[in-house]
């Protein structure tokens, strides 16, 4: 259902902007809306200029008025519902929440509700007015972690300006098969499986995707790397590993099967057994509050599940190492 209208917001365009686009100006005159989103809203009469219609391309002649009078609609279309939220973060203009594995961040076939949106809309129903009820970015079900969403158009608007623009630095921890010597960079375009539909695959006719890739723990038969996105490709991380042959443990759709160390303790080998989702957390975000300006820097802790998987990981290389010692 539609908002109330909001009081209709003028602007004069400046002289300078003479034989420019409307569409243009307005996105200047107005920044916290996106271009495309003033532009239906001149196409259905919600922006007008000197009280006329006037089409996205039509040019401006300077010293008009720009009336913005936009009903903002509901975008999101899902039930509330009580679901507890880890918020690491929170103010008038956006959440930072922790995601935990398993929970589908936006509802579709098989997953209609207990999604992230439906307990989004139950702690805040002003996000139903919003794209995707604020949500600027995805986490993959089984991944944990921060995730960013707006509260406002003006702050939805200025987050995903800065993810085009890849100014949100978006830090995760990955466990990884093998036991890397280096980091580096995984610069391999991605897109579309040719065959299966499920998943992504490093295509040469794919879009560019680059993951910076470091060291963060070594261990006997895995690492655990820190995993910096430059690009935000559908499975991007996961798909990376694999094409470096260091799948990420526990991964369903691009791991393969099991591979466990030689002489691997009964622990290690029930953890690696019992581990059914990637080990991928996305464990920091940074930046730059979209209403001030000043950095914002939210860490989420490490889950369980994968604290217990680094232990018994590093019991299983300190034991390793003392049995080659003797």
């Amino acid at each position: 259902m539609p908002q109330p209208s909001p009081d209709p917001r003028q602007a004069i365009v400046p002289d300078e902007a003479a034989g420019r686009r409307f569409d243009a100006v307005l996105a200047e005159l107005f920044p916290e809306y996106s271009r495309s989103r003033l532009a239906a809203w001149i196409k259905s009469g919600d922006a007008r200029l000197d009280g006329a219609l006037t089409r996205p391309r039509d040019p401006v002649k300077g010293g008009e008025t720009a009336t913005l009078a936009a009903v903002a609609e509901v975008q999101t279309q899902a039930e509330p519902e009580d679901i507890p939220l880890q918020v690491l973060y929170e103010d008038e203009d956006l959440f930072v929440l922790d995601k935990p594995a398993g929970r589908v961040v936006h509802p579709g076939a098989g997953n209609p509700a207990g999604t992230l949106v439906n307990a989004l809309l139950y702690r805040d129903p002003a996000l139903a007015a919003l794209p995707r009820a604020g949500i600027v970015h995805r986490l993959d079900k089984d991944t944990s972690g921060a995730m960013v969403v707006a509260r406002t158009l003006p702050a939805h608007t200025g987050l995903v300006a800065q993810l085009a623009a890849r100014q949100v630095h978006r830090q995760y921890l990955a466990v990884v098969v093998g036991a890397l010597v280096a980091g580096g960079t995984a610069d391999a375009p991605i897109d579309r499986h040719p065959r299966d539909r499920l998943r992504m695959a490093v295509r040469e006719d794919g879009r560019q995707a680059v993951t910076h890739y470091r060291l963060r723990e070594r261990f006997r038969a895995h690492t655990a790397l820190e995993c910096r996105l430059e690009t935000g490709r559908t499975h991007q991380i996961r798909v990376h590993m694999q094409h470096l042959r260091h799948p990420i443990v526990g991964d369903p759709l691009y791991g393969g099967p099991l591979k466990l160390p030689k002489g691997a303790s009964e622990e290690l080998a029930a953890e690696l057994r019992g581990f059914r989702r990637q080990a991928l957390h996305a464990e920091r975000l940074e930046f730059a509050h979209p209403r001030s300006g000043e950095a914002v820097r939210v860490s989420a802790p490490l889950p369980a599940d994968m604290a217990a998987l680094l232990r018994s990981l590093r019991e299983d290389t300190r034991a390793w190492d003392e049995s080659q010692r003797r």
